[in-house]
């Protein structure tokens, strides 16, 4: 009989000793080394946080960009340096402060947007996508600055995302989380 050879499940602890100089995520246990972003991401990632910013000055809610921590539980987990999924989303929404501590947020943010690259393209649409739908983030937005596209899921009455809508860079997106915002994707994608 062959013996087996467990994975090691990384946890919330183990995060916590990897270098501080680095981003690392960690989906279903599995540590994943986030590169650098482009210029190009960079750019769409303050246009759209500010805009988020600008809407929720004086509400309950709080916008964060990375590097910041979401650890979400899976399940009913008490105990948060078990929590094996850490992410590092681009951009987060979150409306319980109660849940800010340590390193980020450690529960289910209410939107959460993930700008794509190659590298960071197949977590995004895959890993990421499920646990987020799973776990229940309300809104979830795939940005693309290649290709100037915007997908965004919202989830359903059945806990499930729908098909997306799709938005370009001369679309605006109104969020549905806040029916009065309304994002402009213009100034989203101010580049060539």
């Amino acid at each position: 009989m062959p013996l087996s050879k467990e994975v090691k499940k990384h946890t919330y602890a183990d995060y916590l000793t990897y270098p501080a100089d680095e981003r690392w995520e960690i989906i279903d246990g599995i540590p994943h080394m986030q590169s650098v972003p482009t210029w190009q991401h960079q750019v769409v990632s303050v246009q759209l946080a500010s805009q988020f910013n600008d809407y929720l000055k004086g509400k309950p809610c709080r916008v964060f960009t990375a590097p910041f921590d979401v650890c979400i539980p899976e399940y009913d987990e008490s105990d948060e340096e078990i929590s094996n999924i850490i992410a590092q989303p681009d951009i987060v929404v979150v409306c319980d402060e109660s849940k800010l501590r340590k390193t980020g947020y450690f529960g289910v943010p209410s939107l959460i947007v993930e700008i794509a690259s190659l590298s960071t393209a197949r977590n995004d649409k895959l890993f990421k996508f499920n646990k987020y739908e799973k776990t229940g983030v309300k809104e979830y937005w795939i940005v693309e600055p290649d290709t100037k596209l915007v997908s965004v899921f919202i989830l359903q009455n059945n806990n499930r995302y729908g098909r997306p809508e799709l938005f370009t860079e001369t679309d605006n997106v109104k969020v549905s989380i806040f029916p009065d915002l309304v994002i402009e994707l213009s100034t989203v994608f101010d580049f060539e």
